[in-house]
């Protein structure tokens, strides 16, 4: 493997097309604002650099990142690369991940709006993320330890796994598919809307209006806190451990809650099931049922 190392590098296409390069401790920035340093590479490694230009690493294959920074200039920087390895970076820039398969991420602080789009096979483990539209339309994800904030996540994702990990968020998973969360606290607006087949595991969910409008929705031992019309239009399977503050119109199902505020039972489609305590309840009428 060639090195490469204490260099600066601001011309375009700076190193395109390498093969077997390790860039330690170079600096992707200057007058000359090229673009595309590492476009159409293969076996490319990147250790303590800096990237303060657009569009790094574009279809490369065999990237590996680590202890580097990737500034707000630094846009658009992976997409269309295969085999992808960050570690302990900052990606900071807009649209920092597109397009890419086989990814794995690990002890990064990411704030990057619209971040991880169309992704196909990525583990993120110990991570920070600050974004909009995360990981929208991405397929095969494993996150562990992952703390999120910002609007509109994990919209249409298919084949998912989350444990242990804290979202601050609104809409998420809308429309995913085939989605298992365990051990983690959500916070946010109208979580998963018109999903299909998530599964809830020993979660805290807080927020207004969640889990509406779902087919092959589950949760299992999980707390609800300031959740109201919850579960409209759903098809669901729930066991909850905490007060529910309303249940509105679930489509069909079953629902087992120590305790409802408020159910409303006002739309004849409604057949869903409500057990509160051990106490049956079905087709109620905007009744309070605590």
């Amino acid at each position: 493997m060639k090195v490469i190392e204490n260099q600066t590098f601001d011309m375009e296409r700076a190193l395109y097309g390498c093969n077997g390069i390790l860039a330690k401790n170079c600096s992707f920035d200057g007058p000359a604002d090229g673009e595309s340093a590492f476009k159409e590479g293969e076996k490319i490694e990147a250790a303590h650099c800096f990237f303060n230009l657009r569009y790094p690493f574009w279809h490369d294959r065999g990237l590996t990142i680590t202890d580097s920074e990737m500034t707000e200039k630094c846009r658009a920087a992976l997409w269309y690369s295969d085999q992808v390895e960050i570690t302990y970076t900052k990606l900071h820039g807009i649209k920092a991940l597109r397009e890419c398969s086989n990814v794995f991420i690990r002890n990064c602080d990411i704030i990057s709006p619209e971040f991880g789009w169309s992704v196909r096979g990525i583990r993120m483990e110990d991570t920070t993320a600050v974004s909009e539209y995360f990981m929208m339309r991405s397929e095969d994800l494993t996150f562990r330890n992952v703390d999120f904030k910002g609007k509109y996540s994990f919209q249409y994702i298919k084949n998912a796994v989350f444990e242990n990990c804290v979202f601050d968020t609104k809409d998420a998973f809308w429309h995913g598919e085939n989605i298992t969360v365990r051990d983690s606290v959500i916070r946010g607006e109208y979580l998963a809307w018109y999903s299909d087949g998530l599964t809830l595991i020993n979660c805290k969910i807080i927020g207004t209006q969640p889990l509406c409008y779902c087919k092959n929705l589950k949760l299992i031992g999980c707390e609800m806190i300031g959740t109201d019309l919850a579960f409209e239009k759903s098809e669901v399977e729930a066991v909850i451990t905490s007060r529910v503050d309303s249940i509105k119109n679930p489509r069909s199902g079953r629902i087992q809650v120590p305790e409802v505020g408020e159910m409303i039972m006002d739309d004849e489609k409604a057949e869903g099931q409500v057990i509160i305590a051990g106490r049956e309840k079905d087709g109620c009428k905007m009744c309070s049922c605590a």
